[in-house]
């Protein structure tokens, strides 16, 4: 009865060690996102790689069911259309990217600020989420957050086909990264993606990439071209035509006609 009491505990105690063994090995296996992550997502304002600014097609975006609701952008009367527009500026890892940062004071972002980027971002709500959840992972308070994020969107010069177009009209992601670098010769291959809606295949927007002195780089794994858009031929929406108040009927007559405003040219100096 001893031998078998002694052979019963040492069997429960080999099997509490495995146990134990298996249960420190997973203590220190990584988390799901550090296999794909070359740095740990820490979620610290102003620890970042790069920026990444990111272009919609606001025509693509007004298909939404959001979008539609949103007047500012997609339904308004005044005649006024948006292409490529302003949508946010986004701190990047290598690979993965921190965001919801926390601070020592609360994200909030004047008035005054989401104003000055209207011309360029005009869904107000938009304004006050990308800085909720990008912006405060960048170190910057929201004035100088969206000043440079302005001033980046602003140094880029779109070609004329995608400034007011009133047809759709087809085109490959290479050809219209082409178009941009033909038109911007800081930028280069490596430096710029396009992304588009999986089902529909439409054109969802253009991601270019900045260091965090606000100077082109090379973008990181997280714009793989393949993983944004592998598409070959896209359908790039037309402007949404609006009405005026003064009942002035299709605002895509002669005297409604109305372009963005020229972005200004911005020359960049110096080594990516």
């Amino acid at each position: 009865m001893g031998m078998l009491t002694r052979r019963f505990a040492l069997g429960f105690l080999a099997l509490l060690v495995l146990v134990l063994g298996i249960a420190a090995q997973a203590q220190r296996a990584p988390w799901p996102s550090e296999y794909f992550d070359t740095k740990p997502q820490q979620h610290v304002a102003g620890e970042f790689d790069y920026y990444a600014l990111v272009l919609s097609w606001s025509p693509t975006e007004c298909t939404t069911s959001d979008g539609r609701r949103n007047d500012a952008q997609c339904t308004r009367r005044d005649g006024k259309r948006y292409g490529f527009i302003l949508h946010g500026l986004w701190p990047q890892y290598a690979q993965g990217y921190p965001e919801r940062c926390r601070l020592r004071r609360r994200p909030f972002v004047p008035e005054v600020v989401i104003d000055s980027v209207r011309d360029v971002m005009p869904r107000r709500g938009l304004v006050i989420h990308e800085y909720r959840t990008h912006g405060t992972c960048s170190g910057l308070r929201p004035a100088e957050y969206y000043g440079l994020a302005r001033r980046l969107f602003k140094a880029i010069r779109i070609p004329r086909r995608y400034q007011n177009p009133f047809e759709a009209q087809f085109v490959s992601p290479y050809q219209l990264k082409r178009e941009l670098i033909a038109l911007n010769p800081w930028l280069k291959p490596n430096m710029i993606a396009v992304t588009c809606t999986r089902h529909a295949k439409q054109l969802k927007g253009v991601r270019i990439c900045f260091s965090k002195a606000g100077l082109p780089r090379a973008c990181g794994r997280n714009e793989t071209q393949r993983r944004l858009c592998r598409a070959k031929n896209l359908r790039v929406p037309p402007v949404r035509s609006t009405r005026r108040e003064d009942g002035g009927g299709n605002s895509q007559s002669s005297d409604n006609k109305q372009r963005l405003p020229q972005p200004r040219v911005m020359e960049f100096q110096g080594n990516p």
